[in-house]
């Protein structure tokens, strides 16, 4: 498997050039010498610790022994050092150790971390939304007892949701809580947990959700509750095991050295909880997690299509098929000299940078929502954010599969074999378009909660702030950024166009409507790519006055310039699929072999 180098320069691009500029408050962090000093060693940390054991985390897997999870050899000091580093705090409040680091920074981290090293790297993901779950609806107590250990890294935290007959549905959960003295014991099963149970960390601190006694029927009647691994007293020291068992372990086509478990509470006497925010609430408590997550998944899809695209044209440099199509090469060529290779090369890096692009700029918003200077900025911020998640999530995680299919392809039939290593990449990417909340579900969120907010006036109004980009690019009159802004405007005005015929679709038949939801997102993933593509260009281009000859940045308007005119002329025939795919669908239930 091919080594691991961190994007850094075009990391730094984008948090320095792309991002809004809204005034935020937390601004400690905005010195570009501090931010390059941060990713250079998080960069080395990635490629010299993390990137290494990936391949031996596929290979190996992890173990049950004695009802405890075994990760891989290597793993565990590979964490050690992690939280040595201070990496495991960044995103804390600093009331509770934590570094405080904008939300657009932390996700510049997180997908370095996750393109070293997926399995490893999912124990931080969960871990990072618990805290924040705790921090927005934990008491005081609460607080003290758990953050600063989590924080430091050395607690982690875990998402109980699913069960085996709840999955999307949580409304049909069953797992109960039952009141004990001041706290509660929790009986029940969930599956699907990851990093539920591993030897990294000396304590997990399972989130669950489950039903009380007078809980009324459905997702009205579910509340949150904390149950660690081991029982913390008052003073955040651990006691005794608690009633949680590890089941076991699944076995599953990717991410295999994440363990994702069953876990069973209550055997005997009760799992030792303790409610976390409102009795019944649970469910808006866990979306905050929830939502953490679903950003951060969309960040895994911009990691793995990082990593694949790395080594397929590393591949594509080395591996030697062929004769120069043109006769302008003399011998046998490597194959990045053929033009069809070319061609998936720039398709992959294209799309990788507009989907960084499109994910650094929606945690922007989020830290905005958070730390923006005026009250009217923050909402405007959450705005975007709520808009832009399901976008994030679902499309960044379809384009990490497309992205890692091609990676296999790049190689030909050595990409076939796992030794190459460009087949764990496609493995590892299938599970991010299904985890939290499927790419289904997230469309689904966009077309009937999202696109409605404010009567319609948010998605409208964000339309309206990326013709503003598109027509900057116009007004330079340099000829390549005509074209990116007039085809992206046309692509704005389409997509506009196209979400007034769904949402008047949905109010007529929510089944027709909703047949279209999926290449909708689709649709708004694509055509949000080319503007904030266009928005890359724009800056490029205004750099470029001072050093005309900078490499990287000519080369990101010409990667924006091959966007447009391939994957955006691509996306905008979505629009007859968005508004046909309805017709007949019903035909399948009588369909026969």
């Amino acid at each position: 498997m091919q080594e691991y180098n961190a994007p850094i320069k075009d990391i730094l691009f984008v948090l320095n050039n792309v991002n809004s500029e809204v005034q935020n408050k937390n601004d400690e962090y905005s010195d570009p010498d501090l931010m390059k000093q941060i990713f250079e060693e998080a960069g080395k940390f990635a490629s010299n610790v993390l990137a290494p054991l990936n391949s031996i985390g596929d290979k190996k897997g992890i173990t049950l022994e004695n009802g405890l999870v075994r990760m891989p050899a290597g793993f565990k000091d590979a964490y050690k050092q992690y939280i040595e580093g201070g990496w495991s705090s960044v995103a804390g409040s600093k009331e509770y150790g934590g570094q405080e680091m904008p939300w657009n920074i932390v996700g510049g981290l997180n997908e370095i971390w996750h393109a070293a090293n997926m399995s490893f790297s999912l124990n931080m993901l969960l871990t990072q939304g618990a805290i924040e779950v705790i921090e927005a609806y934990g008491t005081e107590e609460q607080k003290q007892k758990y953050l600063p250990k989590m924080i430091s890294g050395e607690w982690s935290g875990t998402m109980n949701l699913t069960e085996p007959q709840a999955g999307s549905d949580l409304a049909l959960l069953k797992s109960k809580a039952v009141p004990n003295d001041d706290n509660y014991k929790l009986y029940g099963n969930k599956i699907y947990i990851t990093h539920g149970d591993q030897d990294m960390n000396e304590n997990i601190i399972h989130l669950v959700l489950a039903r009380l006694p007078d809980a009324p029927e459905g997702s009205k009647g579910i509340s949150l509750f904390i149950s660690p691994k081991n029982i913390v007293n008052t003073e955040g020291k651990t006691l005794e095991k608690n009633d949680v068992r590890v089941v076991s372990i699944e076995h599953k086509l990717g991410t295999n050295a994440s363990p994702t478990c069953v876990l069973a509470y209550g055997d005997n006497e009760g799992a030792e909880a303790e409610l976390i925010g409102e009795k019944h609430g649970g469910l808006k408590a866990m979306f905050t997690m929830m939502n953490n997550a679903r950003l951060n998944v969309g960040v895994q899809g911009v990691s793995i299509a990082e990593r694949a695209f790395q080594q397929a044209y590393n591949f594509s440099q080395s591996r030697q098929q062929g004769n120069s199509i043109d006769g302008s090469r003399d011998g046998t060529v490597a194959i990045i000299d053929h033009p069809d290779v070319q061609r998936m090369l720039m398709d992959m890096k294209s799309r990788i940078e507009a989907m960084r692009a499109l994910s650094l700029f929606t945690a922007n918003e989020l830290d905005l929502s958070k730390n923006a200077l005026s009250s009217e900025d923050k909402i405007r911020a959450q705005e975007n954010l709520d808009l832009l998640t399901p976008i994030v999530k679902a499309w960044c995680t379809d384009q990490g599969v497309l992205i890692a299919s091609t990676g296999v392809q790049v190689h030909g039939g050595m990409g076939f074999i796992e030794e190459t290593g460009a087949a764990q990449h496609y493995r590892d990417a299938r599970i991010l378009p299904i985890y939290e909340g499927t790419n289904g579900i997230q469309a689904l969120d966009l077309l009937r909660r999202k696109l409605s907010l404010d009567n319609g006036n948010v998605f409208k109004r964000f339309l309206s702030d990326m013709r503003k980009d598109a027509k900057e690019c116009i007004e330079t009159k340099e000829d390549k950024l005509v074209e990116i802004g007039k085809k992206v405007i046309f692509a704005i005005d389409l997509l506009e166009n196209t979400s007034d015929e769904l949402l008047n679709m949905w109010k007529n038949s929510k089944r027709d409507a909703a047949s279209g939801a999926t290449p909708f997102l689709d649709m708004c993933g694509n055509i949000f790519g080319a503007w904030i593509m266009a928005k890359s260009a724009i800056k490029a281009y205004n750099l470029l006055k001072n050093n005309e000859e900078d490499k990287f940045l000519n080369d990101k308007i010409e990667t924006s310039y091959f966007y447009v005119n391939t994957i955006l002329e691509m996306s905008l025939s979505l629009k007859n699929v968005v508004i046909n795919t309805h017709k007949n669908l019903d035909s399948i239930f009588n369909m026969q072999d």
